[in-house]
């Protein structure tokens, strides 16, 4: 898929103030500091769309970008963090309402991506926030970010052995990526996934 256009639109403190779920939706969403920034940077194809930081925690609203491509519309959504960062406990717990509520009732959202970092075997935050979209009933894919910080057979090692924890508790597995926006790695597949949600999205609209 070619991206033809993507810009920022809004920052939204709560779902009631999010735009209008006229179109699709994607949403990017993990630990702080794994990528997610970076990653929209890497799917549009510009390098500065959303901000990036090295301070976890830099993401603290409902971020809205509108993109064109293969002749449809629709947005990427970053969300706040979650996990190490130095926030007070009631901003912390103010995220995690936020969130909960942006992804059990948002009701364009097609997909959401719960980023995890592949240089790491996996982490209890990180599997227990999987079983809680299971419980929620939310559709997710998984995308294993920084694959180029981190030899392949590491990355290899990593991504299967939260594959083979999500099995404990999951009979079937959600798809998964491995990226790297360092390098581009990932970009194609994704995209095309998009595009088919999209399409399937158009049809059942009629």
């Amino acid at each position: 898929m070619v991206i033809h256009k993507a810009e920022y639109l809004v920052s939204s403190p709560t779902l009631a103030q999010c735009p209008p779920p006229d179109r699709p939706e994607y949403a990017f969403l993990g630990r702080s500091n794994v990528g997610k920034s970076s990653l929209i940077n890497l799917l549009t194809g510009r390098k500065h769309l959303a901000k990036t930081s090295a301070t976890p925690g830099k993401t603290q609203l409902i971020n809205h970008f509108q993109v064109e491509g293969a002749g449809r519309s629709w947005y990427l959504v970053d969300l706040p963090g979650y996990g190490f960062a130095k926030v007070s406990a009631a901003q912390r717990k103010a995220w995690e309402r936020m969130i909960e509520d942006y992804v059990r009732k948002r009701e364009n959202l097609g997909v959401l991506f719960l980023l995890v970092d592949a240089r790491h075997a996996p982490q209890r935050t990180d599997l227990a926030f999987v079983d809680r979209l299971g419980e929620w009933g939310v559709p997710f894919c998984l995308v294993f970010t920084k694959s180029d910080k981190e030899t392949q057979r590491v990355v290899s090692r990593n991504v299967q052995a939260f594959l083979e924890a999500m099995r404990a508790h999951w009979e079937e597995l959600p798809p998964h990526f491995v990226t790297s926006a360092e390098k581009g790695t990932g970009r194609d597949p994704i995209l095309a996934y998009i595009d088919r949600l999209n399409a399937e999205h158009a049809a059942s609209r009629g």
